[in-house]
């Protein structure tokens, strides 16, 4: 299924038309309107006038988060504030949020792109959908809820938290769908089990889940646990929010960008050079129709792969591989470079860990130490010492010959590490770096 077939289905040559025309129209508004883009642009030498293709995009200067924090609150703004109709901010874990603005039009964009990743993901105006993405200023709620609105689907606006209660709706209100993170889910079905409700015979068949990256295991974690379809859809608050690009339920083999709304790049994190495409990079975006909040090649800090082969589905557009970290989430483990999502993946290949754990790092004199601790099932942790012993052996190894670190495995009790309502958060780290 399809939500807009007339832009979703556009053949490339006409796609990158309509591309480069709103391409040109959001640079020469935002060089007239913005300050900061008009002294951006200048400092490299590069006006509006000069964008004749879309490979002149590349003459562009990146937008950087630091910009953003650097014109804290509304410097970046295209519209006065009397036409900027609501506010989000991200969810910065130091000092101050990033701030967005929406127009009435960008409200309504984002709900039709939200209609579209829903439809993508095989839901229609007759599924019920049980919204447990955060309201307030973190954009999921709202972008979810509307976007459920726009498709005429029934919506639960339940945000986040209290998860027997969660529970007891998804028994009461039957829901056929479900918006919250991975590990949400994974919660869920866990306190669904300690309640001793039968996870599977509910009557959800579909999960859309994103805001965190995650890993195939814990897809198959949740598909199992809970019965579902489980579909990964991505956005960012500085983009528009969720529903910058989704799974379709054709194999997922990647995210469909909604290219008519959003040109998406991939770099190399240090050279900022376009990587080839299939190759793993940066994801760099420019919106091409928000008009209170325009960005120009936002660099995003996700890593991910974009794949222009056509989908199965019938879309033309260009797919991007899920998010399997971010730049700024790397860890330097003895100059070896590692994302915690690589280390998720080899947990999750051995029998009897479960899909929680922590990982610490720290320095012992001038050196790194890295420390996995990591649940294990029930039936595992009340083996003898022996047994467990062989596991942290083995997970050791397996982190070592795959990722080349050196770590110190701890098994922990069932249910001994924290549980994240919104998005995990798997690092700590001690050093003073």
């Amino acid at each position: 299924m399809i939500f807009n077939e007339e832009f979703e289905t556009l053949p490339r040559e006409a796609l990158e038309a309509l591309q480069l025309k709103r391409l040109q129209q959001v640079v020469e508004r935002v060089y007239h309107t913005v300050g900061f883009y008009r002294t951006s642009f200048d400092e490299a030498g590069v006006t509006p006038d000069d964008i004749r293709t879309l490979d002149d995009l590349k003459r562009l200067p990146f937008t950087t988060k630091q910009d953003l924090k650097d014109n804290y609150p509304f410097g970046l703004f295209a519209v006065p504030m009397s036409n900027v109709i609501r506010l989000h901010a991200s969810s910065g874990t130091t000092g101050k949020p990033t701030v967005v603005g929406y127009t009435k039009r960008d409200i309504d964009t984002w709900s039709t792109l939200m209609a579209r990743s829903f439809v993508a993901a095989g839901l229609t105006k007759n599924d019920i959908i049980h919204n447990a993405y955060g309201y307030g200023l973190f954009t999921g709620g709202l972008g979810a809820h509307y976007g459920a609105e726009k498709l005429g689907a029934s919506v639960i606006p339940m945000s986040g938290g209290s998860t027997k209660k969660q529970i007891m709706i998804l028994q009461d209100f039957a829901p056929t769908a479900i918006c919250c993170t991975p590990s949400y889910a994974l919660f869920l079905a866990e306190q669904g089990n300690e309640m001793g409700v039968d996870m599977k015979s509910l009557r959800l068949r579909v999960g859309i889940l994103g805001a965190e990256p995650w890993s195939e295991q814990v897809r198959d974690e949740i598909e199992e646990r809970l019965g579902i379809n489980a579909l990964d859809i991505y956005g960012l608050s500085e983009i528009i929010g969720p529903g910058v690009s989704v799974e379709c339920t054709e194999g997922k083999k990647g995210l469909h960008v909604f290219e008519d709304h959003f040109i998406v790049e991939a770099i190399d994190p240090v050279t900022g050079e376009k990587v080839k495409n299939g190759e793993r990079g940066e994801l760099v975006f420019t919106s091409l129709t928000k008009e209170a909040f325009p960005l120009v090649r936002y660099r995003t800090g996700d890593l991910s792969s974009l794949m222009k082969e056509p989908c199965r589905c019938g879309r033309t557009l260009t797919r991007m591989a899920r998010v399997s970290g971010r730049s700024d989430d790397m860890l330097i483990i003895r100059g070896v470079n590692v994302f915690p999502s690589q280390i998720e993946s080899v947990l999750l290949a051995i029998e009897g860990l479960e899909p929680h754990y922590e990982l610490i790092v720290d320095r012992d004199g001038k050196l790194d130490t890295l420390e996995i601790r990591v649940e294990v099932g029930d039936h595992i942790f009340s083996d003898e010492v022996r047994s467990l012993q062989k596991i942290e052996r083995r997970i050791a190894k397996d982190v070592k010959d795959y990722l080349g670190v050196t770590a110190s495995i701890k098994l922990v009790e069932p249910k001994s590490l924290q549980r994240f309502e919104g998005k995990a958060s798997r690092v700590v780290d001690k050093r003073n770096i």
